[in-house]
């Protein structure tokens, strides 16, 4: 690296506009994939890129982006970013707008949720880049408010959560419709089998850009668990966590929308927040500024589902708590990808009853990695287990050995018809 070029961003031959959005941002050196996917990108390659959450990606493929984008021009739009989720696009789009802030590049986002009147709007005044969810791109295709002919870059972010959510039909749709003759990125946290195909169908020649092996956690995650009993007992150590003052900015995952609401409840009554809940009931507006408050520092804890997860982009998340541990075992990569972040450190700590232990063998067996176990402090009470919640688990542990084991007959096995 040139003594001239100390923080290594000029060495990728960014504009100066760009370079300036870069300093705004507050970014330390380039990361790997950035270093390694920006001049791919500006030399017009087909790329695929795997990397995990907090390793600088979407910078990574907007900064080309936008330096082949330059300025604003005409009304059509020349470049487009598909993401899975509201909450991704909306992050997506804040970000590249940061990035180009010292530029007149316009750049809409598209999403349901709302009604499309004020994005029909943005549309006919002009765009050069639109970040968008599938369905909402092709509602508004349809309706002729997108003319799409101009567009020479096409983006599909998340791509194993959009296999995950069945997006290939509507993005086969997309692909219909946008010129053939353009650039394909393809950028995902795993390269699972889904994700193989749906890249052959759409990229041609494609560099392939892996940044670490697929489903590992970030060096900068502290990665724990506690053992508990049941619900009750994981309040409790909830309870007893939270009143420590060095978590100050957590995040607590659930799998259900009417767990998430009444841990949100709990910690509000326990005068342990400001505390804010975002899962797919909640309106769009609702969500977007519960992530916003919790970005700027307004909220201690955000509760979300894994519907959310991804969209969650914050520096500085003290602590991820797994409330439940996620039955999709790429969530968990996810969720604890929410600290550690941007060269911070951060740690992650997971609630598990027995039933439940069988997910995080499955899940140490894929990072190839232990999870420390902690001992239960011995502030936290130990509730009893009800009836109904020992008989679930025992049913789930049933269902486990028989998925391990197709012989074995366990307490709740159907008796066989003499």
């Amino acid at each position: 690296m040139e003594a001239s070029d100390p923080t290594g961003w000029e060495s990728l031959k960014l504009n100066p506009t760009l370079l300036k959005g870069v300093q705004d941002a507050g970014f330390g050196p380039p990361t790997e994939i950035q270093e390694k996917v920006i001049p791919l990108v500006l030399g017009g390659q087909q790329v695929i890129g795997i990397a995990q959450t907090g390793t600088g990606k979407t910078a990574a493929y907007l900064l080309p982006i936008l330096k082949k984008v330059h300025y604003a021009q005409g009304t059509m739009p020349r470049a487009l970013v598909l993401a899975p989720t509201k909450e991704l696009v909306v992050q997506i789009a804040s970000h590249a707008r940061q990035l180009a802030g010292h530029s007149d590049i316009r750049i809409i986002e598209l999403y349901g949720g709302i009604g499309p009147k004020s994005q029909i709007e943005q549309l006919k005044a002009g765009s050069d880049l639109i970040v968008a969810t599938p369905g909402r791109f092709m509602e508004l295709y349809l309706k002729n408010e997108i003319q799409v002919k101009l567009i020479r870059t096409l983006v599909l972010d998340e791509a194993d959560r959009m296999m995950d959510m069945g997006f290939m039909p509507q993005l086969r749709r997309v692909f219909e419709v946008i010129p053939p003759k353009r650039q394909n990125l393809l950028f995902s946290a795993t390269f699972s089998p889904r994700v193989e195909k749906m890249s052959q169908e759409f990229i041609d020649f494609p560099v392939k850009v892996e940044i670490t092996p697929q489903f590992t956690a970030a060096s900068t995650v502290e990665q724990n668990l506690y053992k508990v009993p049941n619900f009750k007992t994981k309040i409790n150590l909830l309870h007893h966590l939270l009143a420590d003052e060095s978590f100050h900015r957590v995040i607590i995952f659930v799998r259900t929308k009417s767990a998430a609401d009444d841990i949100t409840k709990f910690v509000e009554r326990m005068g342990q927040g400001p505390v804010r809940v975002i899962h797919s009931n909640k309106g769009q507006n609702a969500r977007i500024n519960a992530m916003n408050e919790f970005r700027q520092g307004g909220l201690r804890v955000l509760v979300s589902t894994d519907v959310s997860a991804r969209g969650i982009d914050v520096a500085e998340v003290s602590h991820v708590i797994n409330f439940d541990v996620p039955l999709v075992y790429d969530d968990y990569i996810h969720r604890i990808g929410r600290t550690g972040r941007a060269f911070h450190t951060g740690k992650a700590i997971s609630f598990v009853t027995e039933a439940e232990m069988f997910h995080i063998r499955k899940i140490e067996a894929l990072m190839k990695e232990k999870i420390s176990s902690m001992p239960l402090p011995k502030e936290v009470s130990v509730e009893d287990t009800s009836w109904e919640e020992s008989q679930e688990m025992a049913r789930e542990i049933d269902r486990q050995k028989r998925l391990e084991d197709p012989e074995y007959q366990g307490a709740f096995h159907e008796r066989k018809k003499k």
